[in-house]
C-alpha cells in the first residue's frame, strides 16, 4: 500500500492490520459477484474472523450492485439490504458506493439504496473508493466534481458525504498514522475539514491499527474537531454494537473518543435518530450527525 502515489510508509503492524482489511473486503466482493444466492451469504462470510467480518458485507455489497447494475431487472442489493445485510446494514450501504464509482451514472438509480437516511453512506462508499484508488487527484490534489448529477439527494451535501468517505480513506492512505493523517487534512480547503475528521475518526475505530497513545494523540490533534471525530466514532461503535463484532479495540478507540462504553455511543446513536426531518433544506442524515457532535461540544 505505502508504495501507491500519495500514499505514506507506514509500520508493520499497521500495515499487516489495513492490508487484512483489504483482503477480507476481496472475500465478500467475489461471493458478491459470483451469484450466491442471497440466503446463502450470510453461511459464506460466517466463517470471517468477527474483527474484519464486516468488510466482507461491505465488498458483497459492492459485488451485488455491480452486477445489479447489468441486470434488467436490478433486486439482488435491494434483498441483500432487507435480508442478510440488515445487521451490516450500515457498511452495506458504504459497499454500494463502491458500485457507484465502477458503474456508468446512468444506472445508479438501479441501486442507489431506497432509505432516504441512510442512502448518503453511498455517496461516503464513493468517496473512500476515489480516495483509495485515486489518491493523487482526490488526496494529494484534494480535487472534487462539480457535482452528482445522477444522485437524487441534495446536490451540494452530496459533497459532505462523499468527504465522509475521504476521511476514512486518509485512515488507510496515511497509514493509521496520527499525525500524518492531521497534517494530510489540512491541507485540505477548512471548509472540508469536520467531515474529513469525522471519516478519520470512524475508521480508526472500525478498521483500528492504532494503539492506544496513538488513540489518545489522533483526539489531540483533532482539536476544535473533536466533535466530528467523535461522531465518526459513534457510527463505528453502533455499526460493531449492532452486529456483535465488538473487540477491545473498539471498546478502547471508543473511550478515548467519546469517553463513554460502546454500548453508551450505541445508545446515543438510536436515541438522536428520533424524529429525523424529511429531507428538506438540511438532508436528516446530516441532522441526525449534528444532534450526535451536539452532545461532545
Amino acid at each position: 500500500m505505502a508504495g501507491k502515489p500519495g500514499w505514506q510508509p507506514t509500520g508493520d503492524e499497521q500495515r499487516q492490520q489495513l492490508e487484512r482489511v483489504g483482503k477480507t473486503f476481496l472475500i465478500g466482493l467475489r461471493v458478491g459477484l459470483n451469484g450466491v444466492p442471497t440466503k446463502e451469504i450470510a453461511a459464506r462470510l460466517a466463517p470471517i474472523e468477527r474483527q474484519f467480518r464486516g468488510f466482507a458485507y461491505e465488498g458483497c455489497a459492492m459485488g451485488l450492485a455491480v452486477t445489479d447494475s447489468l441486470s434488467a431487472r436490478p433486486r439482488r442489493i435491494r434483498d441483500y439490504l432487507a435480508g442478510p445485510a440488515a445487521e451490516h446494514i450500515y457498511m452495506a450501504n458504504i459497499g454500494v458506493g463502491w458500485a457507484l464509482a465502477r458503474v456508468p451514472r446512468m444506472r445508479w438509480r438501479a441501486i442507489i439504496p431506497s432509505d432516504p437516511v441512510q442512502r448518503w453512506l453511498a455517496l461516503d462508499g464513493l468517496g473512500f473508493h476515489q480516495a483509495f484508488f485515486h489518491t493523487e487527484r482526490y488526496v494529494t490534489n484534494t480535487w472534487r466534481p462539480e457535482r452528482y448529477p445522477a444522485w437524487p439527494g441534495d446536490p451540494n451535501y452530496a459533497h459532505r458525504a462523499v468527504d465522509q468517505g475521504i476521511g476514512r480513506a486518509l485512515w488507510f492512505v496515511n497509514g493509521a498514522q496520527p499525525r500524518t493523517a492531521a497534517s494530510c487534512i489540512a491541507r485540505f480547503p477548512a471548509t472540508r475539514h469536520a467531515d474529513l475528521w469525522s471519516g478519520v475518526g470512524l475508521a480508526s475505530v472500525y478498521a483500528g491499527g492504532v494503539d492506544a497513545g496513538g488513540l489518545a494523540l489522533l483526539r489531540e490533534l483533532a482539536g476544535t474537531y473533536r466533535p466530528d471525530l467523535a461522531q465518526g466514532a459513534v457510527f463505528a461503535a453502533k455499526t460493531r454494537h449492532m452486529t456483535g463484532l465488538v473487540t477491545a479495540h473498539t471498546e478502547l478507540a471508543v473511550k478515548t473518543h467519546c469517553e463513554m462504553t460502546v454500548a453508551e455511543a450505541a445508545a446515543l446513536m438510536d436515541q438522536t435518530s428520533y424524529a429525523l426531518p424529511s429531507d428538506a433544506e438540511v438532508p436528516a442524515f446530516e441532522v441526525w450527525r449534528s444532534r450526535i457532535q451536539q452532545t461532545f461540544r
